[in-house]
């Protein structure tokens, strides 16, 4: 065993102490490569990368399970914020060709009803919890709460109205987006989705 042991350290002494700019040995086994450090030729080798992991406190495990629960909502929810902010945004842009309030009260309902019809029956699954991040991120897209919208569009007696429809299911038209505080899980959640690192759910 030392005989053997003399021989690789005499091998590896070999293997540095040759002469020239940059060495590489290679064999059937192993490559090294051979950089110069003061005039020596030092091995070098570029390892695979190991992600060493502490152990997860309880409190951190809980939180982990959080972001996760709340990351599989919004990537369900996102892109029906996303829609309505193109369908609002059109909206908008046609009711200025309007010269009547009663005509852009007509094409208002008209369009209500065709947004219901295409998206009833996908929005009624949504849970409490994930309509209320919807309607957080409708705000966010838009720039404007439901309320606000709901208001513009229909009046402040609508707004009035679905307003005290969502209180009895424990929402808020009136919420505001809060990326810094409240709201900080959910933008670091659509920043990963926008930058293309998550991918959202496909509607059915």
């Amino acid at each position: 065993m030392k005989t053997i042991l003399v021989q690789i350290s005499v091998l590896f002494l070999l293997m540095i102490a040759l002469p020239g700019s940059a060495q590489n040995v290679q064999d059937k086994d192993f490559f090294i490569h051979g950089d110069i450090l003061y005039a020596d030729s030092i091995p070098s080798k570029v390892l695979d990368e190991v992600i060493i992991e502490g152990k997860y406190t309880w409190k951190q495990r809980r939180q982990m399970r959080r972001y996760d629960k709340l990351m599989r909502k919004v990537l369900k929810v996102y892109p029906y914020a996303r829609i309505a902010n193109e369908r609002i945004t059109n909206i908008e842009k046609s009711m200025s060709l309007f010269e009547t309030e009663r005509e852009r009260k007509k094409y208002v309902a008209m369009q209500e009803e065709r947004l219901r019809k295409e998206f009833e029956k996908e929005l009624v699954k949504l849970t409490f919890s994930e309509g209320r991040i919807l309607i957080k991120l409708i705000d966010r897209e838009t720039g404007n709460t439901s309320y606000e919208l709901i208001k513009q569009l229909r009046g402040n007696l609508s707004a009035f109205f679905w307003q005290s429809i969502a209180r009895l299911f424990g929402s808020d038209l009136k919420d505001e987006y809060d990326p810094d505080n409240e709201d900080i899980m959910i933008e670091n959640i659509i920043v990963r989705i926008e930058s293309g690192e998550l991918k959202v759910a496909s509607r059915q």
